[in-house]
């Protein structure tokens, strides 16, 4: 399993538009064969943080998800422009949490 951890800084200005594409992501996100988990935050904070939390099966199920029209068309198209600043990290998930 691989997970995918991303912080988003918005541009002031441009906060609940952001929000308001992180929102459209996770439906057709989560419908992905190899997405086990979406699941986006915003700082109670600073309106302008976000953090997305993803799990997927593999790395080919990643490579798909950044490879989706939604990804291509609403976060590349849509939310990058509208960033201050972004990371995105991966890593490999060391044990289960399910039961």
């Amino acid at each position: 399993m691989i997970a995918v951890v991303a912080t988003y800084r918005a541009e002031p200005a441009e906060a609940d538009t952001v929000a308001e594409l992180i929102a459209r992501m996770v439906a057709p996100s989560t419908a992905e064969p190899g997405c086990l988990a979406y699941i986006p935050h915003r700082s109670p904070d600073d309106p302008a943080e976000f953090l997305l939390y993803e799990q997927y099966a593999d790395g080919d199920a990643v490579d798909a998800h950044r490879a989706s029209p939604h990804f291509v068309e609403i976060v590349q198209a849509e939310i990058l422009p509208r960033l201050a600043s972004r990371t995105v990290a991966v890593y490999a998930v060391l044990a289960s949490t399910s039961t």
